[in-house]
C-alpha cells in the first residue's frame, strides 16, 4: 500500500505555489502535486475547501487538516522541522 502523501493543489503561475513546492522539495517530504488549471475537479475541490475562493497553494496532509497559502515557516511548524 502506498503512504498517504501531502497533496498540493495550486498553479504553474502562482509565486506561492511555486515556493511551497520549493521549501517540501528542498526537506525531501514527498507529495503529490495537482495543477487546477489542468484538473477541474481539483478546482472544484480547492474553491469547496476555501469557501468559494480559489485560494492556492491549498495543501492538504495526511492527518486531514489542510493549510491555504502558507508560509515557510507554517510549513515548518506544521511538519515539525527543526
Amino acid at each position: 500500500m502506498e503512504e498517504t502523501k501531502i497533496i498540493v493543489y495550486g498553479t504553474e503561475w502562482c509565486w506561492d505555489c511555486r515556493r511551497s513546492r520549493r521549501f517540501l522539495d528542498d526537506q525531501k517530504i514527498p507529495y503529490q502535486w495537482i495543477n487546477i488549471d489542468k484538473d477541474s475537479q481539483a478546482e472544484r475541490e480547492v474553491i469547496k475547501i476555501n469557501g468559494g475562493n480559489r485560494s492556492v497553494p491549498t495543501i492538504i496532509f495526511p492527518d486531514g487538516t489542510i493549510l491555504v497559502e502558507p508560509s515557510n515557516s507554517q510549513l515548518k511548524e506544521k511538519l515539525q522541522l527543526a
